[in-house]
């Protein structure tokens, strides 16, 4: 397996508060010796977690205001039909990170704590970033992980990633006031105090703090900004996986309310309740970071040779005591985190080049979280590795729509919940329920992007050909099985 070179650098000063430098500020990587101007583009893939197709402003919400985010937008490029790798949290990130969908992928699913190996990478996967980094790009992990603990092949430092800072378990990555967080393989610690109950989970650092100081997000966007700093004169790849706003469910169980948040910002005076002014109060918190790092990057006049790709991992969730009804976050679509249906698994995706991605464009590319990986290694100019599921799409980006490779079909499959497959091919869209032996629910979204009226019965040849393309596209797995999955977990 490749292991990328250590490349030290020297920071400049963080543009956060003196103690918080003294917290953050270690050992980091940096450009080569002698690394001139960059050749090739740079690439920043932002991912949110549990932000709904809704949510952004332009995607039809009213009530959140995300300013920045819209500007992306006319900007660049907003797609209408793209889709996250999985309905939940590791999986999507290995579909997103491998350039395999889940019938193929190792991670495919969020695996039960006694069982953590099973959501760790394998040796022998290669990720966007060793790909990145094996064309000559410095490559960076900042925010949640999830795809394998310290001791484990999916280390981000085993898997590519040159420089890691964040969350490594996911579980851990709840809590938005750690007691500490990981710098590549070093423990860093924090001023927050975890309240401790004697708790599973607090085992890991997740949970609620009863003294909040650091707030991770705040740390990701300053570290964010001191990596393109140290990087702006060679090609670069960030891969920004922020955790808003994804809510604390220990908290959300412990003290009712997982939207945590410094300040409820512009929503303080809202009739609402603390839980739904932390849910707006941390998507426009995050939508404004995202605008200070563009502006970052127009600073050092590296705008035109960075895309920038902004994401969700998944569905919008309803875990933290927020009313969804208030800000309707999954839009036109049918389900939410959890579901195969649309609202799980269609993300809201824009994409920024100045002078490559005509702005205001809008897209209805279907692509999905595998294409990242073609996409990486088309802007880099080298070839990605083989057996893959995954088609660039720089071709739709640059305005070649006549280019465009596009997918037979788009597949999922889900362990939870009784297990669930979904297939969109065209039009048409099949839900199975549980996998394998489940009725077949099929769409028209061309006509019902709500999934509301189950069409199987008219189309029993199209139903037969969804079926066929679930059997082909499942590689059975040791550790995804459906019975397995189905168990209860172990009390302890």
């Amino acid at each position: 397996m490749y292991r990328p070179a250590q490349r030290l650098v020297a920071h400049a000063a963080w543009p956060v508060a003196a103690v918080v430098a003294a917290l953050l500020l270690g050992a980091a990587h940096s450009p080569a010796a002698g690394a001139g101007p960059a050749a090739k583009p740079n690439l920043i893939f932002i991912l949110a977690d549990d932000l709904g197709y809704g949510d952004l402003g332009c995607y039809g919400q009213e009530v959140i205001k995300t300013p920045r985010l819209d500007r992306m937008a006319a900007e660049g490029m907003r797609f209408t039909d793209f889709y996250a790798g999985s309905t939940v949290c590791a999986p999507s990130r290995c579909v997103l990170m491998t350039g395999r969908h889940l019938g193929h992928c190792t991670v495919r699913g969020n695996a039960p704590r006694d069982h953590l190996r099973w959501q760790s990478l394998d040796a022998d996967d290669v990720t966007v970033a060793e790909v990145m980094g094996r064309a000559g790009y410095a490559t960076a992990l900042v925010g949640k992980w999830g795809l394998g603990e310290q001791e484990m092949p999916g280390q981000p430092n085993e898997q590519g990633f040159d420089y890691f800072f964040g969350y490594i378990n996911q579980h851990h990555a709840h809590n938005y006031y750690p007691e500490y967080l990981w710098r590549n393989r070093d423990r860093v610690e924090l001023r927050n105090v975890l309240r401790r109950d004697g708790k599973w989970y607090e085992e890991i650092g997740a949970g609620v703090s009863t003294k909040k100081v650091d707030y991770s997000h705040d740390l990701f966007a300053a570290e964010a900004l001191e990596f393109v700093d140290a990087n702006k004169d060679r090609p670069f790849f960030l891969y920004l996986a922020l955790t808003i706003p994804h809510a604390n469910n220990e908290a959300t169980r412990l003290v009712g309310n997982g939207q945590e948040v410094p300040d409820y910002g512009i929503y303080a005076d809202k009739p609402w309740s603390d839980n739904d002014k932390g849910q707006a109060a941390m998507i426009t918190r995050m939508d404004a970071d995202v605008g200070r790092l563009l502006d970052r990057l127009k600073q050092h006049g590296i705008d035109e040779r960075t895309l920038v790709v902004f994401s969700s991992d998944n569905g919008h969730h309803d875990e933290g005591g927020h009313d969804t009804e208030r800000f309707d976050p999954n839009g036109p679509l049918r389900g939410m985190k959890r579901d195969l249906y649309e609202g799980g698994i269609r993300v809201p995706t824009l994409a920024r080049w100045p002078g490559h991605v005509a702005p205001g464009t809008v897209s209805d590319h279907v692509g999905y979280f595998g294409d990242l990986m073609a996409t990486a290694a088309d802007l880099a100019g080298v070839d990605p590795p083989e057996g893959l599921d995954s088609i660039s799409f720089l071709p739709t980006l640059l305005g070649e729509s006549e280019k465009q490779e596009e997918h037979d079909y788009l597949y999922w499959e889900f362990y939870e919940r009784g297990s669930a497959q979904a297939v969109r091919q065209g039009k048409w869209k099949a839900v199975r329920k549980p996998m394998f032996t489940g009725k077949t629910e099929l769409f028209d979204l061309s006509a019902d992007l709500g999934e509301e009226n189950d069409v199987a019965g008219a189309h029993p040849d199209v139903v037969a050909r969804m079926e066929a393309i679930m059997a082909e596209a499942h590689a059975p797995s040791p550790r995804w099985q459906v019975k397995r999955r189905a168990k209860p977990r172990p009390k302890r």
